[in-house]
């Protein structure tokens, strides 16, 4: 009986337990044992939810905080190298975008302005590309528009002093040098041999050993080694800046009249022109091109972007050879050294994130000898960043050019260019220049016109 009554004991126990196991849910979830963890799994959830929201929070955060946005103009040059210092820095930084919106210059200019005019700060970039010689203009005249990168971390002085002057206000770095505009000077070397010279006679000369030289080969091959636009002042500022001189001074006030080295600049130039050393019958771009591709001109004296138009001459290969400029003859600080062109990175003041801005400028134009490497052969934007002409294309030889490598060689003509003020009215001191030489050709006394051209310039800045 009493096993019996065991036996029973135990089948109604696991009745039980199955009952509470299958179908009694309701009455274990009423238990306070329960009740506790399905609490407990609630809170955990909701948690979760929070931490899910948050770090979707912070994600968009990041990734908004990670955007550059980057005005600039030329797709085969500007554009083309930002995109690719782009690529280069997501390799570290891939959730980085860079966005690049083409904007020609002569829109930038007046967007500028108006930001500053109408406190619009707002619409502008992250980063844009300003020209070299309207870069004092707007730094000075605009300065809470753009970031001072002093202290920034970047490392200046691997840029060429040349360039680095156009973007430099009051001691203090207010741009990113980019593409090179230092001068070069390119002969025919098949019409120097024909009058007796070589590419050598014409390095590290004077501008009188230039006149005397580019006389002589006109005389016997009816060719000239220099042409010139009527009406410009390219050449006139080139050879300005090759003395270390300039059109102001350092507080940016006028210094055209007595200004010694300007003075010897045009009277050099009136005397190249007068005998027949130079071309000066181009009234327009085109022209200009045409008179050393297929013209009466076998020279060519302008900044390094003017080597894709001397190749366009496909049929002269081999022909031509790269040098440097002739300097002037009587002023102290002369070099055979200048600068023509060329255009500067700035940070804006409304950058979202200067940091970033900073470190991927310093990453790239500032920083990748790889980068600049693989930008040349495509767009040939040259570097002012030195360092960049450790890159092997740097020391290819141009078959172009007569088996030199030119590219290093520019490199190094551009650090060794001396800096030139352009002040806030460079343009209208250009021109002001440019209408007294034009006088001065006419039978006008030079230094009454360079008075002229002063008071010109006065009269605007008032």
């Amino acid at each position: 009986m009493k096993k019996k009554f065991l036996a029973t004991l135990m089948v109604a126990a696991m009745s039980a337990s199955l009952l509470v196991g299958c179908g009694g849910k309701e009455e274990a979830a009423s238990t306070p044992a329960k009740e506790d963890a399905a609490a407990e799994d609630t809170a955990m959830e909701d948690a979760a939810a929070d931490d899910t929201a948050k770090e979707d929070a912070a994600a968009d955060t990041s990734e908004a905080a990670e955007k550059l946005t980057v005005w600039c103009w030329d797709p085969a040059f500007n554009i083309y190298a930002m995109e690719t210092a782009a690529t280069y820095y997501q390799k570290d930084h891939p959730n980085v975008e860079v966005e690049v919106v083409e904007t020609a210059w002569d829109d930038l200019q007046p967007m500028i302005t108006n930001a500053a005019s109408t406190g619009a700060t707002d619409q502008l970039p992250d980063i844009l590309l300003m020209q070299d010689n309207a870069f004092q203009k707007n730094a000075i005249s605009y300065p809470d528009l753009f970031m001072d990168l002093t202290d920034s971390g970047i490392d200046f002085s691997q840029f060429a002093a040349g360039k680095l002057g156009y973007s430099t206000v009051g001691g203090k770095n207010m741009g990113i040098p980019f593409d090179n505009g230092a001068t070069i000077a390119c002969y025919r070397t098949d019409i120097l041999e024909q009058a007796g010279y070589t590419i050598d006679d014409l390095t590290d000369i004077t501008w009188s050993r230039f006149e005397e030289i580019s006389s002589d080969v006109q005389a016997k091959t009816g060719y000239y080694l220099l042409s010139e636009r009527t009406g410009e002042a390219d050449l006139i500022m080139m050879m300005l800046q090759s003395a270390g001189a300039s059109l102001f001074d350092d507080i940016g006030a006028p210094q055209i009249a007595n200004n010694e080295a300007l003075k010897e600049v045009v009277t050099t130039f009136n005397s190249l022109v007068k005998n027949n050393a130079v071309l000066l019958t181009q009234q327009n771009w085109d022209e200009y091109i045409k008179s050393f591709n297929s013209g009466s001109a076998a020279g060519v004296i302008n900044g390094c972007w003017i080597m894709g138009s001397i190749q366009a001459a496909a049929d002269q290969s081999g022909k031509w050879a790269m040098t440097n400029m002739p300097k002037l003859d009587n002023v102290a600080n002369a070099t055979n050294y200048s600068n023509n062109g060329g255009s500067s990175w700035a940070v804006t003041t409304n950058c979202k994130n200067p940091d970033l801005a900073i470190d991927f400028l310093n990453s790239t134009f500032c920083g990748s000898v790889d980068f600049y490497g693989e930008i040349l052969p495509s767009s040939g934007a040259i570097a002012t960043w030195a360092p960049a002409a450790e890159a092997d294309v740097y020391g290819e030889p141009s078959e172009f050019f007569s088996g030199d490598a030119v590219f290093k060689k520019v490199v190094d003509f551009a650090t060794k260019t001396p800096s030139n003020n352009t002040g806030v009215y460079y343009y209208e001191a250009r021109n002001a220049v440019t209408t007294a030489l034009t006088n001065i050709f006419n039978g006008g006394d030079i230094d009454a016109e360079l008075a002229n051209a002063q008071a010109t310039v006065e009269q605007q800045m008032q």
